[in-house]
């Protein structure tokens, strides 16, 4: 009986479902939410004002834009579970630079940070490619959003909370205890790669080579500006947003509570997402990215109004949730499967393009307006998006 049965465990244990997946993906959001909230605060504290974090931001974003250059090679030469594995220690440097306080170890602690995430994000994106059928990729990313919906909206209260509450170490203490469990899950998983991907006759993906032939392909050009729209909010929304909110007189425990409040739609993904399924994620782009934009214009107006300031931050941000209910199904619709670690190497740049221009363009708008500026040129951005998301295929 055993030489009958346990081959086919063992082929079952090489083939994770889509809910391995999820995991993984929440227990890294754990390790990123918790920094969310924190990680601006303190930037803020240790540099003195929105324009300094911005600039911060900005040259620190490089390093995230050039490492999706060169990881994709790089997890070629490894292999992804030891990829992930330097995405780990990376994780664990970042903490170590946040927790000396110091701001010739903060910079580098933050650039090793969005490494860090760039390694995660390349490497489980990847597996998802090659375990989870395209046919389910529509179920499998509201999924997703539900489960990391819990770190996502209290780990930006939970970081300032432990920060305050017992000093900055217990925060990056909690970050580096879920970083390991993440990287322990990953190596008890022993996922296998998809040899046509993994063979080491093949060429690595070079993201700059395929650079020409990703932005050739218009659906996949759009899903790649589109995901630039939605984290480039984002950002404004993580960074800018407890900045705003110090500024009209809230405490830094408060400031993360009402960012965390904004998240915490997030568990209507699910929700979102079959909404899509109906109507198309066509609607639900231009939906989302619509009515997410008209609200973040009036966020100025609230400007020593703190009530109305939370209130309409808090609207914002539940309206910017409906766009994260489509996920990436734009990108992984359209990517076709014989190019996919190409084609994913070259997508998940918008995360890191996004942090780039977002400090950049703010940077320069701070040094001449003042800080509501940011969310009249977010919400804009946002306007522009549901604009764009109208040319997506009517079917999808």
């Amino acid at each position: 009986m055993r030489r009958i049965h346990l081959p086919v465990w063992l082929d079952g244990a090489s083939k994770p479902r889509a809910e391995t997946f999820v995991i993984l993906f929440s227990l890294e959001a754990w390790c990123r939410a918790s920094l969310l909230t924190l990680v601006p605060i303190e930037a803020h504290r240790i540099f003195g004002d929105a324009q300094a974090v911005s600039v911060l931001y900005f040259l620190v974003s490089f390093a995230g834009l050039s490492s999706t250059m060169v990881i994709p090679m790089l997890v070629h030469r490894i292999r992804r579970r030891w990829a992930f594995t330097v995405g780990a220690i990376l994780m664990l440097c970042a903490l170590s630079g946040y927790a000396s306080g110091l701001p010739v170890l903060f910079a580098p602690g933050l650039a090793c940070q969005v490494v860090a995430t760039a390694f995660f994000e390349i490497v489980i994106n990847l597996y998802v490619l090659d375990h989870v059928p395209r046919t389910e990729i529509t179920k499998f990313e509201p999924k997703r959003l539900l489960f990391v919906a819990a770190p996502f909206t209290f780990g930006p209260w939970l970081g300032v909370w432990l920060a305050t509450s017992f000093g900055p170490l217990a925060a990056y203490g909690f970050v580096a205890f879920c970083t390991v469990a993440l990287l322990g899950y990953f190596w008890f998983l022993r996922i296998t790669d998809d040899p046509s991907v993994s063979s080491p006759l093949r060429r690595p993906p070079n993201p700059i080579r395929y650079l020409p032939r990703f932005f050739v392909q218009p659906r996949l050009r759009l899903a790649w500006g589109l995901a630039i729209g939605r984290t480039a909010w984002w950002v404004m929304f993580f960074v800018y947003a407890p900045i705003y909110l110090l500024e009209n007189g809230y405490s830094p425990e408060a400031s993360a509570m009402i960012v965390s409040l904004g998240i915490a739609p997030m568990f209507l993904a699910t929700v979102w997402g079959g909404i899509g399924r109906r109507r198309g994620i066509r609607f639900l782009l231009t939906l989302g990215y619509g009515l997410a934009g008209a609200i973040t214009l009036l966020i100025p107006l609230a400007h020593g109004w703190p009530m109305a300031a939370a209130g309409l931050i808090i609207l914002a941000a539940f309206a910017a949730v409906i766009v994260d209910g489509a996920g990436n199904i734009a990108f992984l619709r359209a990517v076709h499967s014989y190019e996919r670690a190409e084609m994913t190497s070259v997508f998940v740049t918008f995360r890191h393009t996004a942090q780039l221009i977002t400090p950049g363009i703010y940077a320069l708008v701070l040094g001449v307006f003042a800080l509501p500026a940011v969310f009249t040129v977010g919400g804009l951005g946002f306007l522009s998006m549901a604009w764009l998301a109208r040319y997506l295929p009517k079917k999808m």
